[in-house]
């Protein structure tokens, strides 16, 4: 039984982590994310919950949690009115981040609100995160807690951390640029890690099994306006047509049936008529595509593991190389 993370002693240096959590108006989840968190075997360095203008509960909840433990802090933005979800997070993540100091940490994640994480999660991780020093970022999978107590997967690719729990080695975090502040940049980053030579991915473990508390793409407004901001993000990443398609025929047999799937393609489509920016630089595209071209061939799992294989034997190769050539 881990001691209370109350009283635990401060990381060793290679295992510093800082968890970055925009919030707005989570007075409904806000504290069993963070009793998940005060029952960390391997409890965050810091814990920096950033206050988006909440006019709920929130500030007492965060309130209370900075008062009880060492790790957590509050950062409070200036209120930016109507909920931004996206963009206006990333916003909020971003400010979070240029706040702490970076050589205090060796790792940052992002996380959300409406989330309560296994006892065991972040020591799980940062051991698969030093396991090769070519992972950028990793997570395990989203649940649901249905009504009879029964874990329900959300369907999220094995190409990227998952965007609710994006934890990141900030050596790799600062290679790619940071998240893109825009729909789409849980996305990106997992794309541009494999671009810039660093290993993207998620797990399905056991212990790595993290609740999502509320449905993934449901949006504040509704599932149908959740699932076309998430066909915008596609848009705007860069995503071709026909994988695009493909997507679609693959989300609409996922609850509800076909209106979310439908939602996506909506939304991709009004983007691009139009005229929506999209993301990046031709080189970008071109390798993003690349992918997506290679996960229709042989499926997105196994294109990720191709891709992350590849760039950990090539570092090997390389190091290995001027291990020996310096001998």
């Amino acid at each position: 039984m881990p001691e209370s993370s109350e009283n635990q002693s401060p990381p060793k240096t290679g295992r510093r982590y800082a968890l970055i959590c925009p919030c707005k108006d989570e007075a409904d989840h806000a504290q069993a994310t963070i009793d998940s968190l005060a029952a960390q075997s391997e409890p965050p360095t810091l814990c920096l919950f950033v206050d988006d203008g909440s006019t709920d509960d929130t500030p007492r909840i965060l309130a209370e949690a900075a008062a009880k433990y060492p790790w957590f802090e509050v950062y409070n933005r200036v209120n930016t009115g109507a909920r931004r979800v996206g963009p206006g997070v990333i916003a909020a993540f971003n400010e979070g981040y240029e706040s702490i100091n970076k050589d205090d940490f060796d790792f940052v994640c992002k996380i959300d609100a409406d989330l309560e994480f296994p006892p065991r999660y972040f020591e799980l991780v940062i051991n698969k995160m030093l396991s090769h020093p070519r992972y950028g970022n990793y997570s395990g999978k989203l649940f649901l807690r249905l009504a009879d107590g029964a874990l329900e997967p959300e369907p999220t690719g094995d190409e990227n951390a998952v965007g609710n729990a994006k934890f990141f080695r900030i050596e790799a975090f600062e290679d790619i640029g940071r998240f893109a502040e825009e729909v789409g940049w849980d996305g990106i980053d997992g794309h541009m890690c494999r671009m810039k030579g660093w290993v993207a991915q998620s797990e399905e473990h056991p212990e790595l099994r993290i609740i999502h508390r509320r449905m993934m793409g449901s949006s504040y407004k509704g599932i149908f306006h959740g699932r076309q901001r998430w066909g915008k993000a596609k848009w705007y990443m860069g995503t071709g047509p026909i994988y695009m398609l493909a997507v679609t025929a693959f989300r609409m047999k996922e609850r509800p049936i076909f209106v979310g799937g439908f939602g996506i393609l909506v939304g991709y489509i009004k983007s691009m008529l139009t005229g929506y920016p999209r993301h990046g630089t031709p080189e970008f595209r071109r390798f993003l595509r690349k992918f997506e071209h290679r996960s229709l061939v042989i499926g997105k799992a196994a294109a990720a593991r191709e891709a992350n294989e590849r760039t950990m034997k090539e570092w090997d190769t390389s190091h290995s190389n001027s291990h020996q050539n310096a001998a």
